[in-house]
């Protein structure tokens, strides 16, 4: 392509963009200098990268000195209550509750199946949870689990189980379109690895769980997914349908992603219980990637020991995914939360928190353990959202160039196809230093963790949305308690943060959950599930249902 040579104007004005300052005589040295560069970015450009090339540098977020954990294995709890008569009230049962019907043989897998299959025909109409269904495939796996039941044998706790995979995991012979309008009709040929540990531990595969279009908030090729709390709104993103799944009963549990919120964010919004594990203790391969350094994989259920069931099924190391990293998984259902030390940013429950917010914290301070203050490094944190940018630009670079993402639904300033044309204008070298600013925040947290064991706040928390997304440390984010609000507004990441949408106070208002963050020490899941385990029983509103739709 030609084009017109390179003038010392043009420089001057791309100064703007990149708010740096050259003089006259370092822009007249430069200018003759330029076009070598610019050809070798358009040489580049013509090469072929698809999703699945991931990056050649890896992200690892243990720091020199770190130790892992060596205790391993997984003791849930054994409830006794019997089966219900109600459909409605076996679909929203426990994965503990469901395991033990199942390998009692009071329920069979084909029938809970059958009953979320009705409900997925009742509902998703109205939630636009699912984006695709796979009906036959899930009788045969719950035929087979059963077989497998009747010879008094069982692949452990989620034998029989179904559930739902966010649509941007590879499943074999199974539309996975990423939410998007470019792949709506893309159809893999093998199963991603999660998906393959699901099966072999005994998980029935319902369907593809929606999800913002190429993993962002709740709008997808085929409409807004809503939370199932209040019908006017989005269920949030970009776990949007297996958040929504979820709590409406849809399915035992799901499984989400998260870049930078979207496991915890559609779990405040729908008020279900969302795990995000320490970074690189789930495969991604099979995965659509979106951030190679960010990217990563939990469930999403509707308790806290739930989280801890389905963690234990896919947690391990995977040579096809560069950064994984093997690691034990430790959690006991009956063990107790004396000696822990929790903290918390004071500044986070002041303005901007909520009655809900505050109250999770004093009935945190009433489990009797130690509660501490604690406080962070002064540190531009939300800076690192530029490296979101440039990964998630990189991702899909084929789209801008091309003009593709003008197919996108979502067009709006804070959306993807906009925030891809910015991240063009990022300096590499900001970039490299954004690399050593996050070491700065890794040492920070690691610092932290070395204080407390866990850390308590609303989803918003001051810096830790960013920062731990960005460290790696894990994330359990659980109901905390209901508020009045009107609907509220999309999400967005256009100011440089992710916001969750403002509330329509002037609009009617519903009664939607509102949820409560714990943060742990890398690869100490655990503990962060037990403190969630003691603090869901003294907050007594996990198990609200919404309301159905007429």
């Amino acid at each position: 392509m030609e084009t017109d040579p390179i003038t010392e104007a043009d420089i001057a004005a791309a100064e703007k963009l990149l708010a740096i300052a050259y003089t006259a005589q370092e822009r007249a040295q430069m200018v003759g200098n330029l076009q070598g560069q610019i050809d070798s970015a358009v040489a580049r450009r013509k090469v072929d990268l698809p999703n699945t090339v991931p990056m050649s540098l890896r992200f690892d977020p243990r720091l020199p000195g770190f130790e892992m954990p060596t205790a391993d294995g997984v003791t849930g709890s054994r409830p006794d209550a019997p089966l219900p008569e109600s459909d409605e009230d076996i679909a929203f049962a426990s994965l503990p509750q469901l395991s033990g019907w199942i390998a009692s043989g009071a329920l069979s897998s084909r029938r809970l199946t059958e009953i979320y299959l009705d409900r997925i025909a009742r509902l998703n109409p109205h939630l636009y949870c699912f984006a695709t269904v796979t009906p036959e495939l899930a009788l045969a796996e719950a035929d087979a689990m059963d077989e497998l039941t009747a010879k008094g044998l069982s692949r452990g706790p989620l034998h029989g189980i179904p559930y739902g995979v966010k649509d941007l995991f590879d499943t074999r012979d199974i539309v996975t379109g990423w939410g998007a309008e470019p792949y709506q009709n893309r159809v893999p040929e093998s199963d991603a690895r999660i998906v393959t540990m699901l099966r072999e531990a005994g998980a029935v595969l319902l369907g593809k769980t929606t999800v913002g279009a190429l993993a962002y908030n709740d709008i997808w090729y085929g409409g807004v997914t809503r939370n199932p709390f209040n019908l006017e709104e989005g269920s949030s993103g970009s776990s949007a349908g297996s958040a929504s799944a979820t709590a409406a009963g849809l399915c035992a549990f799901a499984i989400g992603t998260e870049t930078l919120g979207s496991i915890t964010s559609p779990s405040q919004r729908c008020g279900t219980t969302g795990l995000r594990p320490t970074f690189g203790r789930v495969s991604r391969a099979g995965g659509m990637a979106l951030c190679w350094s960010l990217d990563k994989v939990g469930p999403i259920c509707r308790g806290v020991e739930d989280t801890a069931l389905v963690l234990a099924a896919i947690n391990g190391g995977d040579v096809n995914d560069r950064c994984s990293i093997q690691a034990p998984f430790h959690f006991d259902a009956a063990k107790g939360i004396e000696g822990l030390k929790l903290g918390y940013l004071p500044e986070a429950f002041e303005e901007g928190a909520t009655d809900v917010d505050r109250a999770a914290l004093e009935a945190a301070k009433k489990l009797g353990i130690e509660v501490v203050e604690v406080s962070l490094p002064d540190l531009p944190y939300g800076a690192l959202m530029n490296v979101v940018y440039a990964e998630a630009a990189a991702a899909f670079e084929h789209l801008t160039l091309t003009d593709e993402d003008d197919t996108l639904t979502w067009q709006d300033e804070g959306a993807w196809p906009n925030t891809f044309r910015k991240a063009r204008f990022l300096s590499a070298v900001d970039h490299v230093q954004l690399d050593r600013l996050r070491y700065l925040v890794m040492q920070a947290l690691d610092g932290l963790f070395k204080d407390i064991d866990v850390l308590i706040g609303p989803f918003m928390t001051g810096p830790m949305l960013v920062a731990s997304n960005f460290t790696g440390h894990p994330c359990l984010h659980l109901r905390a308690g209901f508020e009045e609000l009107g609907t509220r507004s999309p999400a967005s990441l256009g100011a440089g943060k992710l916001t969750t949408g403002e509330a329509d106070d002037s609009g009617q208002k519903h009664r939607v959950p509102q949820g409560i963050s714990l943060w742990g020490r890398l690869f100490e899941e655990g503990t962060i599930l037990n403190l969630g385990q003691a603090l869901e029983a003294s907050l007594g509103v996990a198990d609200e249902r919404p309301r159905q739709p007429d």
